[in-house]
């Protein structure tokens, strides 16, 4: 009998094992899958979402009038989607892409907006696209001013990766010649409308150390890889049946099922990873299966956590062992310390004269750009660090304020006078106390520790936040604008979409979780690429970095996979 159950379990075992295991098919987790089965491993990707297959987005199509609530939120979803509802872009028309967080709730010390999604290809389809390379003002930001840990790389070490992430995806851009945002490979760029482009002449005729630019976005002004260009419909946010920004659904994942050594399973929250004291080594993942809520567990050589910032840090500390006892590769005490998100809010309008002869075609999908300036052209006692802003220029509807009836609606099909807009983004120090923990005295709906976050911005952030504030009021002032309005509030850690930080890269063991590669210190078939691996979080929109360190990441572990030092 004890034969029997023995030889049922070692073919369990092997049906349930693979080369490697990417857990989160999000825009890190798919480019894990994607560079790991092209080099010719068998990679099992888990995701806790449902599926979702391009091109077959429900509401890619749908008109307006053919929302039941006209793409307003019912008192039911607010109910379900508490968190999710906090932010501007949970709708009626993508609600059906968003977790429900009625049934996956969390602890919050202080608010904090953990929006996700819940859907094969998580929030790739669902980001602002925006592509901006990292220049080492960031990556020494550390070492010179003394917060955080010193990042392990420099531009020169994560260079190349841009490029091969940049050619394969797709980015639309100029090459400015701006240093604190590196040029890459793009596409030709999307276009100005006449008031942007004035804006740009006054802008940088005004401020010689100020630039305005045309966003750098993941949306194809050309073809590539049987994906067609950008029809400028601003309907990303409903997924793009086109194939014309970047998605997993979209890009990564058709290249890894092309290779045959794909498989993938939905519907699997990964509670933690499993290890081997004896070699030392990382052997596989458990999981549940949010249908059945049976557990099952699956076994590798090599491991890749990229379920995103705040669900990767709550595996590892849930993944205790005799030799981890405070959750995996956690020897630093540095796992689920320095959360970091940026702060926005800002919001600075003005009434733009003339033009009243010009309109715009199309919906851009980008906004203008101003590059970081602060503390590295133009410095400013009071905080360190610094931030960027985005423009845009349009015509919204005349209504005249008329609230009914025919004329009503013929102001509708008028346009109204020209208005720019300045909005920004703000970096925030890495701080050992914003984190995240988990409470194994409370469980959540599917039995594991709850999630714990405490995450708040500091006098820097602040000072910050103010700073930018003043610096748009000033600069719409100053070129002329007229009705200057400021409705800036600076947001929520979270509401950014952009945290990062809690399994940081590091030189140092005891002050790091990963080395330069994105491998584990004290885990080394172990690594994350997600947004938790950051040193510090910049001001510049994360998201291509994280491809990038992926990639070069991956190229790292099957080489030393082949090796045989994982």
């Amino acid at each position: 009998m004890a034969g029997d159950t023995l030889n049922i379990n070692n073919k369990a075992k092997s049906k349930n094992t693979f080369d490697a295991i990417v857990v989160g098919s999000g825009i890190t987790g798919g480019w894990a899958a994607k560079e790991l089965c092209e080099k010719g491993l068998k990679v099992l990707l888990l995701e806790r979402g449902r599926n979702l297959e391009h091109p077959v987005y429900p509401t890619a199509s749908t008109n307006p009038w053919e929302f039941t609530h006209r793409n307003n939120l019912s008192k039911e979803d607010k109910k379900e989607h508490a968190i999710q509802s906090r932010h501007f872009s949970y709708r009626e028309d993508n609600k059906h892409f968003y977790i429900n967080d009625a049934l996956n709730p969390y602890d919050e010390i202080n608010r904090f907006d953990w929006i996700r999604g819940d859907i094969v290809g998580g929030r790739s389809i669902l980001w602002g696209r925006a592509c901006y390379r990292w220049s080492d003002y960031e990556f020494e930001s550390n070492l010179k001013d003394g917060h955080g840990v010193d990042w392990p790389i420099r531009y020169k070490d994560i260079a190349p990766w841009y490029s091969y992430v940049e050619k394969y995806i797709g980015v639309s851009g100029n090459r400015d010649g701006i240093d604190v945002i590196p040029d890459g490979e793009f596409q030709p760029p999307f276009e100005m409308n006449c008031v942007e482009k004035d804006f740009k002449e006054k802008l940088e005729l005004k401020y010689k150390n100020r630039h305005l630019i045309i966003g750098r976005t993941a949306n194809l002004t050309q073809p590539i890889h049987g994906r067609t260009q950008c029809q400028a419909r601003n309907l990303c946010h409903r997924g793009c049946p086109f194939g014309a920004y970047f998605s997993t659904n979209a890009c990564t994942m058709p290249a890894a099922i092309a290779t045959g050594n794909l498989t993938l399973r939905s519907h699997a929250i990964v509670t933690n990873v499993l290890y081997d004291e004896q070699k030392q080594r990382a052997s596989g993942v458990e999981i549940i299966d949010t249908e059945t809520r049976q557990t099952e567990q699956y076994f590798a050589k090599l491991i890749f956590l990229n379920a995103s910032t705040v669900a990767t840090a709550a595996i590892l500390l849930r993944s205790v062992s005799h030799r981890f006892p405070n959750g995996l590769g956690n020897g630093s005490d540095q796992v689920g310390r320095n959360l970091m998100d940026h702060h926005k809010g800002i919001s600075v309008s003005a009434a733009v004269e003339g033009f009243e002869d010009k309109y715009y075609y199309g919906r851009r999908p980008n906004l203008l750009y101003v590059p970081r300036f602060r503390n590295i052209k133009e410095d400013k006692a009071g905080f360190l660090r610094g931030y960027h802003l985005n423009a845009s220029a349009s015509r919204p509807t005349s209504d005249q304020g008329l609230s009914i009836g025919a004329e009503y609606k013929d102001a509708l099909t008028e346009p109204g006078k020209w208005k720019i807009q300045l909005i920004g983004y703000g970096e925030c120090l890495p701080y050992a106390d914003n984190r995240v923990t988990i409470n194994n005295n409370k469980k959540d709906p599917w039995g594991l520790p709850m999630t714990t976050i405490d995450c708040t911005f500091r006098d820097n952030e602040k000072a910050m936040h103010k700073d930018m504030v003043d610096s748009c009021i000033d600069i719409l002032s100053s070129l002329g604008y007229k009705n200057v309005s400021n409705k800036s509030a600076i947001s929520a850690p979270g509401n950014a979409n952009h945290e990062m930080g809690t399994v940081r890269m590091g030189r140092d063991p005891k002050t790091s979780v990963l080395n330069g590669f994105n491998q584990m210190h004290e885990v080394p078939n172990v690594f994350v690429t997600d947004g938790s691996c950051m040193a510090s979080s910049s001001c510049l929109n994360p998201s291509i970095t994280y491809m990038a360190l992926t990639a070069r990441a991956c190229d790292y572990a099957v080489n030393e996979l082949k090796k045989g030092n994982l």
